[in-house]
């Protein structure tokens, strides 16, 4: 039994038309349907008579229906108190983040809801590498993270925001003289790899050592935002986010090598012990509106069980 169930029993007794209810819940005749028919299943009465295409209340329709006007309004109630008590919710909270564009992370968005719906609350972010911030979770050192992984960590409160994917990104003269090379040739190749226990350090060596093989890497770089600047320069390849490595080989700047790929997924962790604390719970619930508010076609919906590792060839 749910709300919205209740909601639509209640607004079609209310009106007395299925169209009129339909209209009022901004649902089309059929989910309203739909819904009332759950709601009898989960109570086991008839609460409309059908008949030519009507719905009458029937006798157990008539009974409940205040018990549900009722639950409809200690609902609203409470909805407001929770509301009241999110502006009392004060401190400081410590949340981890892997580096990334913030735009990307929707960092933005995050600081700016928090402002407006928990205006007590200090956020502040520390950018460290995948395996730290799960160590600093795990331990209780962090609050909160978003992290990229390959497999939803262990032990933490693990939310999947939205899947990732990497591909290789080669420097233009590079590419040029790569001519038909396979994973031998380019595990030669100069690359530009992130420090260890970083998201692209653990997709990168993982995607070579499938093949028995180790990239040649040159150059470590704490700045996993910026790697494609440095593959425009023609510094080294890099492991870069399909919509950058895509972009950047639309614009001439670089070449996206074969189709090989590797998938992971930006995720949202906390403590186990810690996250039922209300202004862990608060913060939870603005990152699910954030994500779920303005998802792209690009960014599928994710689950705990497809974030299983895959690295494509």
């Amino acid at each position: 039994m749910e709300i919205y169930q209740i909601r639509a029993f209640v607004t079609v007794a209310r009106l007395g038309n299925l169209t009129k209810a339909a209209d009022a819940l901004s649902l089309t005749q059929p989910a309203v349907t739909a819904q009332i028919k759950a709601l009898e299943q989960s109570l086991g009465v008839a609460l409309f008579e059908r008949s030519a295409g009507r719905l009458t209340l029937a006798k157990a329709g008539e009974v409940l229906l205040p018990t549900a006007e009722s639950l409809l309004v200690l609902g609203a109630q409470f909805k407001a108190e929770a509301q009241q008590l999110q502006g009392s919710l004060h401190g400081a909270v410590d949340l981890g983040v892997p580096s990334e564009q913030p735009d990307f992370l929707r960092l933005g968005e995050l600081a700016s809801a928090v402002r407006e719906q928990l205006p007590l609350i200090e956020l502040k972010t520390l950018t460290l590498p995948t395996s730290v911030l799960h160590e600093h979770i795990s331990t209780g050192r962090l609050h909160a993270a978003l992290t990229i992984a390959a497999n939803p960590p262990r032990a933490v409160h693990w939310m999947p925001l939205r899947s990732v994917r990497y591909r290789i990104a080669l420097p233009v003269p590079l590419a040029n003289a790569l001519k038909r090379g396979g994973w031998r040739e380019v595990a030669q190749l100069p690359w530009l790899d992130g420090p260890a226990g970083s998201h692209t350090h653990l997709l990168l060596r993982d995607m070579f050592e499938r093949h028995g093989l180790a990239p040649r890497v040159v150059m470590q770089h704490d700045d996993q935002a910026n790697l494609d600047a440095l593959v425009r320069a023609g510094a080294g390849c890099a492991l870069l986010r399909e919509e950058t490595a895509l972009a950047g080989a639309a614009g001439g700047e670089f070449i996206v090598w074969g189709q090989a790929r590797a998938d992971a997924t930006l995720g949202f962790m906390m403590p186990h012990e810690r996250a039922s604390e209300p202004v862990l719970v608060a913060l939870s619930s603005l990152m699910q509106k954030i994500w779920k508010s303005r998802r792209l076609p690009m960014e599928p919906e994710v689950t705990a069980e497809q974030t299983t590792n895959r690295v494509t060839l």
